[in-house]
């Protein structure tokens, strides 16, 4: 490739509106590719910056960075998403940010009541854990993110856990 269709780590950054650290993190994370020059300086293909942009887009659309290495080195010869692998990774992608959706909608809904509360009504709260019964569960959160059946809207699975 030529030295005019290459593109500099400065340059990139610029044209996506990526900090320079990001483009480093991407490249060590796969994400993007550049090759040296003889004074060790990167060089990056135009399409790195088409490949940058599926890359925010995807993430602004919460999808991990994990995940969006693995959907672009499922590509043929790595090459950068067409308008056919946008659509089909979106596709498969679909329920997954559906079921985010309604995660973040029962946070939203629990949340309502709770703000401003200073929880002084803990005997009441729906996000309250005494003596962290739920910590038989697992770690991490176990009242906001997991799955309840529709016609169940508080945000704990079983509220008589906190009773």
């Amino acid at each position: 490739m030529s030295q005019n269709s290459e593109l500099t780590v400065g340059q990139v950054a610029a044209r996506s509106g990526v900090a320079v650290s990001a483009l480093h993190f991407y490249e060590a994370k796969g994400l993007i590719r550049s090759r040296r020059t003889a004074g060790n300086q990167r060089r990056y293909t135009r399409d790195t910056l088409r490949r940058i942009a599926f890359i925010r887009v995807s993430q602004r659309v919460g999808i991990p960075l994990k995940t969006i290495q693995r959907a672009l080195s499922a590509l043929p010869d790595e090459r950068t998403p067409n308008r056919e692998d946008w659509t089909r990774l979106s596709e498969m992608w679909r329920s997954e940010l559906d079921d985010r959706i309604r995660q973040l909608q029962r946070l939203r809904d629990g949340l309502t009541d709770c703000i401003g509360c200073g929880c002084l009504s803990l005997d009441r709260c729906a996000l309250a854990n005494p003596e962290d019964v739920l910590a038989a569960r697992g770690p991490g959160s176990r009242l906001m993110v997991v799955p309840r059946a529709a016609e169940d809207c508080s945000p704990c699975p079983d509220p008589e856990l906190l009773h």
